[in-house]
C-alpha cells in the first residue's frame, strides 16, 4: 500500500502558531523530514516518528533537493506517512512546489498544509502592518539571496508604491538598499530588519533606507532575517502586540 506525503508549513517559528491540521499530521507521521529553521519544540508533536534533518542554510553543506525527493518517494512506496516540515508556508520560497511536482510525477499521494508565512508574520509580530490605509495599499515579497532574483522586481517598482518585504536578504542588504535608492526611493524611507521574530532571541534594527546600507546586524546565522522597507515600517515603535513588541524593542539597540 502506498503511503502519503504531507507538505506542512511550520509557520515563523513559535510552535503555538502551528495549525491544528499541522499538529494532527505530525502526531500520525511515521517519518518527519524537517528544515533548518523549524523550532525543535515543534517535533514534540511527532512522538512516534523517525526524524531527519534535511535543512539548507546559505554557505553550508546540505542534502540535495533531488535526494530529499527520492527519500520521500521511497518511504511513501513503503506505505509510510511522511511529513515534510517546512518553515513558514511550503509554497513561499520553500520549494514546496518542486516537491509536489516530483511526488505527482511518481504517483505519490500528496497534500499541502498551509503555514503562516514569515513574510507576513514577522512584520505583524514586530508591529508593522504590511498594508495600512493611507500608507501602503500593496506589499511585495521577494527573495534577496541573489541579484538575479531581487533586481528585476525592485527595478519594476515605482518608489514607495508598495511595502517591500525581503526574505533571505540580510547578506545583500547593502546592495538591495543601493538598488532602491538608484530607482528613486527617498533615503529617509523607513526600513527595518527583523531577526528571529517569534524566537526567544528575536531582535530588530529600525532606521531608514540610507541607514540600511551600513546597518550593523547581530551575527545570528541560525535565525531568519527579514527586511521591510516602506512607510509602514515607521509604525513599529507605535503598534505593539502584548507578547512580542517589548522583547523586540529591547534588543533593537544591540543590533546596530
Amino acid at each position: 500500500m502506498t503511503g502519503r506525503v504531507s507538505l506542512v508549513g511550520a509557520g515563523p517559528g513559535d510552535p503555538e502558531l502551528l495549525t491544528l491540521k499541522a499538529i494532527r499530521r505530525l502526531e500520525h507521521a511515521d517519518l518527519v523530514l524537517y528544515d533548518a529553521l523549524v523550532d525543535p519544540e515543534t517535533l514534540r508533536y511527532a512522538p512516534r516518528a523517525r526524524r531527519f534533518f534535511v535543512g539548507k542554510r546559505a554557505g553550508r553543506p546540505a542534502i540535495r533537493q533531488d535526494a530529499i525527493n527520492r527519500l520521500m518517494i521511497r518511504e511513501a512506496r513503503r506505505g509510510h506517512r511522511i511529513v515534510r516540515l517546512k518553515c513558514g508556508d511550503p509554497f513561499v520560497f520553500g520549494r514546496g512546489g518542486e516537491e509536489a511536482l516530483a511526488l505527482a510525477a511518481a504517483g505519490i499521494p500528496c497534500e499541502v498544509v498551509p503555514g503562516i508565512s514569515s513574510a507576513i508574520a514577522a512584520p505583524l509580530l514586530s508591529g508593522i502592518p504590511v498594508t495600512h490605509r493611507g500608507l501602503a495599499s500593496a506589499f511585495v515579497v521577494v527573495s534577496g539571496h541573489a541579484e538575479a532574483a531581487y533586481g528585476p522586481v525592485l527595478r519594476s517598482l515605482a518608489a514607495g508604491s508598495a511595502t517591500l518585504v525581503v526574505l533571505m536578504g540580510l547578506a545583500n542588504r547593502s546592495a538591495i538598499a543601493r538598488t532602491l535608492l538608484d530607482e528613486g526611493w527617498p533615503g529617509q524611507t523607513p526600513a527595518a530588519v527583523l531577526i528571529g521574530v517569534s524566537h526567544a532571541r528575536a531582535g530588530a534594527w529600525h532606521g531608514t533606507l540610507d541607514g540600511l546600507q551600513a546597518a550593523l546586524i547581530g551575527d545570528e546565522d541560525d535565525l531568519p532575517g527579514i527586511i521591510v522597507v516602506g512607510a509602514v515600517a515607521a509604525l513599529a515603535g507605535i503598534i505593539a502586540t502584548e507578547d512580542e513588541a517589548p522583547d523586540a524593542l529591547r534588543t533593537t539597540a544591540s543590533l546596530g
